[in-house]
């Protein structure tokens, strides 16, 4: 019977400490480094119904072979997440919607640095990426205005966003983080050393620079979270909230 937990489980002993600090970062539940007369993947199935989530350190295809027995039902499903030793891609695998996956993986990629991986559609086919920026203290409502007020100016709505960009410096900004929440879309957060190194600004804000290290944030932040990115909406500022919009090119 499920318990609530996050379980997190890892083949090799090479992972223990990314296991660890995942562990410690997502308050879960650590297994599979001493498994006894068990092997790893008997030790994993008699565990598996115990917790709600769970983040594998291994590559998919272990994963694969590990739940192609207890996969069942997309409504009763745990959500699962499978992450690479390398902390290059977080994988929402199983349970994108009904298990939470697809939330879970942003939550794995913004504390490893990986890029989350969500294939579900209603996700896959929304093009718009809106980049956040404000000042400390911004309330939900001045979040709210300002996107409202950005997708009006190029004629786009809330339905059409995949996701929320901004810097680790606003990673637990109450106000981005509550927007996020009730709007039901996941927030990616990009480390203040990436966006030096990516400087995407159409102008710089000497304010920020001074205040942060960087030149700006809601572009730079936008267009890191796309593939194929192009800028629709460039930093509007509004309240103390900057937006800036990116659309994701379709691929064929």
């Amino acid at each position: 019977m499920r318990d609530g937990t996050l379980g997190i489980w890892v083949v090799r002993k090479e992972a223990e400490k990314l296991g660890r600090y995942l562990e410690v970062g997502l308050g879960g539940r650590l297994g599979g480094l001493d498994c006894g007369a068990e092997t790893n993947r008997d030790a994993f199935a008699s565990q598996y119904a115990a917790s709600r989530q769970w983040v594998l350190v291994m590559t998919t295809g272990i994963a694969v072979r590990y739940l192609k027995e207890f996969v069942k039902d997309k409504s009763t499903d745990p959500g699962v997440v499978v992450i690479d030793e390398g902390c290059r891609f977080a994988v929402s695998l199983v349970g994108g919607h009904e298990g939470g996956a697809n939330f879970l993986a942003y939550r794995v990629a913004n504390l490893t640095g990986a890029v989350p991986v969500v294939t579900t559609a209603t996700e896959a086919l929304k093009p718009l990426v809106v980049g956040l920026g404000c000042r400390k203290g911004a309330r939900v409502d001045q979040i709210d205005a300002a996107v409202r007020r950005a997708l009006l100016q190029v004629s786009r709505v809330q339905t059409e966003i995949r996701e929320i960009a901004t810097i680790d410096l606003k990673g637990e900004e109450r106000g981005i983080v509550e927007w996020c929440e009730r709007a039901g879309l996941p927030l990616r957060v990009f480390p203040r050393t990436l966006i030096q190194a990516r400087p995407w600004v159409t102008t710089a804000s000497t304010w920020v620079q001074e205040k942060i290290g960087v030149v700006g944030v809601s572009e730079p932040c936008a267009l890191l979270a796309t593939f194929r990115g192009r800028l629709i909406l460039p930093k509007t500022i509004t309240d103390g909230v900057a937006v800036a919009i990116v659309e994701e090119a379709p691929g064929l």
